[in-house]
């Protein structure tokens, strides 16, 4: 870690911040046992991941799923907000979530074709750029240099259990905003809403949600950027309207039916992908773009998603 990134990450999210989240990392980011909300952590065993592909092989599963891996689909979510300003009536949030970038090019490739004639009012990054939990970033930052060509302004996003803070200063050159337990304003005719982004809250645990809404007032509609899903409970209890998530890859590898065999991820089923409601709160988990393990989707296609958001 060069002093120079240090300093930069120091300034930007403060020391204690920053110190705290390059700690853990540089204690955790390779573990297999323990730590954040999962006491498993199947992406960083290694031999496992060789095990499911060579199962996949012999069933004669593997290559399917890794057709389906490339097979995006655009998702269309009606989102029903009381108190949402009339002015915001039709507004559109692209979500992309779960890239992964640097581990499946065909998606990436289909990713930049559906992007060139996509049209949205904001676009939203619920985390995971890189492929594996540690390691080098170029080729991360690369891929997503690629993609933000076809992204339209304005970027905001947030960190996942993938990614390291160091990717930071690199994401935010490229004009994405990154909400690292903060918020920003938006304004339209007079009126606004508010996006609200917390740092990963499954695997390194420094979200600061009280820090993250601190900002906007109790009768404004504010929309939570988070990684996963899983702090739900605290996220409407928080007074949030909308949840936008991912994590989960809706399972990824799915039983007929779309039944995720797994989420890795500590919340009820029905949660783990697509739209749901807790309280007065809306949510949405994107099953994401890429893949984790390997490199294979089965009854569970990558998708991005078109929020419309509507008064209610």
């Amino acid at each position: 870690m060069s002093d120079n990134i240090t300093d930069q990450l120091e300034k930007r999210l403060g020391r204690i911040h920053a110190r705290q989240r390059l700690g853990i990392e540089n204690d955790n980011e390779q573990r297999v046992f323990g730590g954040g909300l999962n006491f498993f952590h199947i992406e960083n065993w290694y031999s496992v991941h060789s095990f499911i592909r060579i199962s996949l092989q012999l069933t004669g599963l593997y290559w399917r799923g890794r057709r389906n891996a490339a097979r995006i689909e655009i998702r269309h979510n009606d989102v029903g907000l009381s108190g949402l300003p009339e002015a915001f009536r039709g507004y559109t949030i692209l979500q992309i979530s779960d890239l992964h970038v640097d581990t499946n090019e065909d998606a990436v490739h289909r990713l930049i074709e559906i992007l060139r004639d996509l049209d949205y009012d904001a676009c939203v990054l619920t985390g995971d750029y890189r492929g594996k939990t540690y390691g080098p970033i170029d080729e991360t930052l690369d891929g997503m240099a690629r993609v933000r060509t076809y992204l339209k302004d304005p970027i905001y996003g947030v960190l996942g259990n993938h990614d390291t803070i160091r990717m930071l200063p690199g994401l935010e050159d490229m004009g994405i905003r990154m909400l690292l337990n903060e918020s920003v304003r938006v304004e339209r005719q007079g009126s606004c809403i508010h996006f609200s982004g917390i740092d990963d809250a499954h695997y390194y645990r420094v979200d600061n949600m009280e820090k993250a809404a601190s900002g906007v007032p109790q009768e404004e509609i504010s929309i939570l950027l988070s990684h996963t899903p899983e702090i739900y409970r605290h996220a409407a209890h928080s007074n949030f309207d909308l949840l936008l998530g991912g994590h989960t890859h809706g399972g990824q590898i799915c039983l007929p039916g779309g039944f995720p065999i797994t989420l890795d991820a500590s919340l009820p089923r029905h949660m783990g992908s697509g739209p749901w409601q807790y309280q007065g709160m809306s949510g949405y988990t994107s099953v994401g773009i890429g893949t984790s393990v390997v490199t294979v989707r089965l009854n569970c296609l990558p998708e991005i998603t078109l929020h419309h958001l509507y008064p209610r």
